[in-house]
């Protein structure tokens, strides 16, 4: 079968050609249908040779399809359900340390999978599984916007896009920082109250709530636009480090968020499938997945990039 795989540091990812997985117990081979694209695979290459436990590795971490082959033991799953896969934790986070879905075929942990309702298309079903979760869990579970809050939120990118909307959808206050001024139109459709160009913007505002998807130099001006008592959560890896003046930090927390859990995938799906979130992507083929990824590098893409094959 086809797979993408990241050979090692300088390298750009291939597409090669490897033996179809065979289910070990608890889990199933899905017939991948759709894949989104990340920043994140972009970073797992600049890192990867450090820290992969082997290589090359299929990269893909945000995937849906149907299920082909069932491990021993897997109970309420059946061959021909439709599934989006959830890097939980229970395996090894797909695509860094463990083959992900950039390939005809995936091997997942049952325990991993997240029911896709009848009508749901697919390729939204694959970009809930990353950057619906990942944006979810952040700003609703684990910065707890809702009703009556100020909130921020940093970057309105594939993941900020769905954040944002989460938020809005509560009956909080929304604020957005965006450096590309093509998208403002998009997050005002949305529901954000303002857009600004740099979070430096919101200095002393006093924001209930911030969270960054971008990760660049903007977790300290979102410590700054929060208030005291306030939450700064950080979910993008645009850069490998950061720095924060200690002072500006007491007084407030801040707070990692990685990934989410299945119940947080499927709550997405809902809202996605009723209409509530509907965000901007652009389909491309199996065997365009390595100039995608350029072109997210290159900061090309609006919304997200879902690669679609298998259909």
């Amino acid at each position: 079968m086809r797979a993408w795989q990241f050979e090692g540091t300088g390298k750009p990812i291939a597409m090669n050609e490897v033996a179809e997985p065979a289910p070990g117990p608890q889990e199933v081979i899905i017939d991948v249908k759709a894949a989104g694209l990340c920043h994140s695979d972009i970073m797992y290459m600049q890192v990867g040779e450090s820290v992969m436990p082997f290589l090359p590795m299929t990269q893909g971490h945000e995937n849906a399809g149907v299920i082909s082959a069932l491990g021993e033991g897997v109970e309420g799953w059946q061959v021909g359900d439709v599934v989006g896969v959830c890097s939980s934790g229970v395996r090894p986070p797909l695509g860094m340390f463990a083959h992900g879905g950039f390939a005809d075929k995936l091997v997942a942990d049952a325990a991993d999978l997240a029911r896709v309702p009848a009508g749901l298309d697919l390729s939204l079903a694959a970009l809930a599984t990353d950057a619906g979760m990942t944006s979810y869990h952040a700003i609703i579970k684990a910065g707890g916007a809702s009703a009556g809050m100020k909130v921020g939120v940093i970057g309105y990118g594939g993941l900020g896009q769905i954040g944002a909307r989460a938020a809005v959808l509560t009956g909080a206050e929304v604020h957005v920082a965006e450096t590309k001024e093509s998208v403002w139109g998009l997050a005002t459709a949305a529901g954000v109250t303002g857009v600004v160009r740099d979070a430096a913007e919101w200095a002393g505002q006093g924001f209930d709530l911030v969270v960054d998807y971008a990760g660049f130099d903007t977790t300290q001006k979102a410590i700054d636009a929060v208030r005291r008592g306030g939450k700064v959560v950080q979910v993008g890896l645009g850069a490998p480090t950061f720095t924060i003046s200690s002072n500006t930090i007491l007084g407030k927390s801040l707070v990692g968020s990685l990934g989410g859990t299945v119940q947080d995938i499927e709550e997405v799906f809902d809202l996605m499938l009723r209409g509530e979130i509907e965000p901007v992507y652009t389909q491309i083929a199996f065997d365009e997945i390595g100039a995608g990824l350029e072109r997210l590098r290159n900061n090309e893409v609006t919304g997200r990039l879902v690669a679609r094959f298998g259909d």
